[in-house]
């Protein structure tokens, strides 16, 4: 029985499932739901999980080759998150593109967590390395 790490099995599931450069969303409590991809739900609250506690988890058994976020992230939060943020992705390669470069991505991804996180332009997408 697994007792520590990432213990919910849809998540296992999709992270066992992707490959070489397949990517993996992690997206805001807001984004929108795309019919195209397998999307595992962890949004209990506002704030429960987050972004960045789903990403903590997953670095340790995922290898990440890039990061893709939208420029906008930048714009519209404050230092402090934005430091966070810096914090988690450090040693990884981050790509910022516009939101909409961003969105075209989304529906060629293995799947997506969505989580309680309500940072404004949050969402990434984890390149498998």
């Amino acid at each position: 029985m697994l007792q520590s790490g990432i213990l919910h099995p849809d998540v296992l599931s999709l992270l066992a499932r992707i490959r070489h450069t397949n990517t993996l969303v992690i997206a805001d409590w807001a984004f929108p739901y795309w019919e195209e991809i397998e999307t595992v739900d962890l949004a209990l609250t506002l704030n429960i999980p987050t972004v960045l506690q789903v990403l903590d988890l997953i670095r340790p058994n995922f290898k990440i080759g890039e990061v893709f976020m939208a420029e906008e992230f930048q714009t519209h939060n404050p230092k402090k998150v934005k430091d966070a943020f810096a914090k988690s992705l450090d040693g990884l390669k981050l790509t910022y593109e516009p939101h909409l470069t961003f969105k075209k991505r989304v529906p060629l991804a293995i799947g997506l967590i969505r989580t309680g996180d309500p940072t404004k332009y949050g969402n990434m997408i984890l390149e498998s390395a």
